[in-house]
């Protein structure tokens, strides 16, 4: 079945011939949201793994990180393609020297295609960014999570949008793929703003973007919060609605990296559902189907059945 949407893994899978999976990598960074640079407390939704899904130890060198995901996923899907994946916190936050030893570390095989690097629009500048462009099939993957300041600064996100404007435009400037990451659900974000955030990203024809559902992690601030005053949270359904309303608005070439998740079993508080990954993603596909749209449609202005 066609998907409605321009998976990100299709269109790996067209670029290179087969299906490319992600090695997560741990490079050791912190993040200047933590180490009181900025603040001491982190983004409230972040907990202590820094968004990690710890499928390797940081104890382990660049290098035997990659191996051993090599070895993992060739084993269990027999995968031969393969894009190295720095997750874990702020993967820019360190001097240029530093960063073009361990990004170049994740290319101790050549079956590793290309480099993704997870970070903060406030930790990039001109050389890291000409850094990043100097290797194969670069992507950022800029996390944002809404394009309103009263947002950002209620989820203490240390930046404003006005500075992600600024990082997006200078990656593009040197032809770097930009994954956006956004967060759904937010405690005082209205649809109508959720919806802006989608027009103001179509409107920058971003390359990528990672939609996420607002959870409360069991060492994030957000639970304290939660705890002692519950919120609502988006139910599967409403979450699932809004992302459909969301892609119809982004151009159809923008990829989709992703739009459900699973793995917080260990330390996720609410809301339940989050962990039916592929739950979730039948729903999105049941009601583009009932709708009769699909990604894009919007974006001219007029939907496709």
């Amino acid at each position: 079945m066609q998907k409605a949407y321009n998976a990100f893994s299709e269109y790996l899978k067209e670029q290179f011939g087969q299906k490319v999976y992600k090695i997560t990598i741990d490079a050791g960074f912190s993040c200047p949201n933590r180490d009181g640079t900025i603040s001491n407390g982190g983004c409230i939704f972040c907990d202590e793994s820094g968004s990690f899904s710890k499928a390797h130890s940081s104890e382990l060198d660049i290098q035997n990180q990659v191996k051993t995901g090599i070895k993992t996923l060739s084993e269990r899907f027999g995968a031969q393609k393969f894009l190295a994946y720095f997750q874990a916190y702020t993967n820019t936050y360190a001097p240029v020297e530093k960063l073009k030893n361990i990004y170049d570390a994740a290319f101790c095989d050549e079956r590793v295609l290309g480099i993704s690097i997870g970070t903060r629009p406030d930790c990039i500048d001109e050389k890291k960014l000409d850094l990043i462009s100097t290797y194969k099939n670069p992507w950022l993957e800029l996390g944002l999570q809404s394009t309103h300041n009263e947002t950002l600064k209620k989820i203490n996100r240390g930046h404003n949008y006005e500075c992600f404007l600024k990082a997006y435009k200078l990656a593009k400037e040197r032809n770097i793929n930009v994954c956006v990451h956004m967060v759904l659900g937010l405690d005082g974000e209205t649809r109508e703003m959720t919806l802006e955030s989608a027009r103001r990203l179509a409107a920058l024809k971003i390359d990528g973007i990672k939609l996420h559902m607002l959870t409360v992690l069991e060492d994030a601030p957000l639970a304290k919060i939660y705890k002692e005053k519950p919120f609502q949270l988006l139910t599967m359904q409403e979450y699932c609605e809004i992302v459909c309303d969301f892609l119809e608005l982004l151009p159809p070439e923008t990829t989709i990296h992703r739009l459900a998740g699973s793995g917080y079993s260990k330390t996720l508080i609410a809301p339940k559902w989050v962990n039916n990954k592929f739950e979730t993603l039948n729903l999105i596909d049941k009601i583009f189907e009932k709708r009769e749209t699909k990604q894009g449609c919007k974006y001219y202005l007029e939907c496709a059945n």
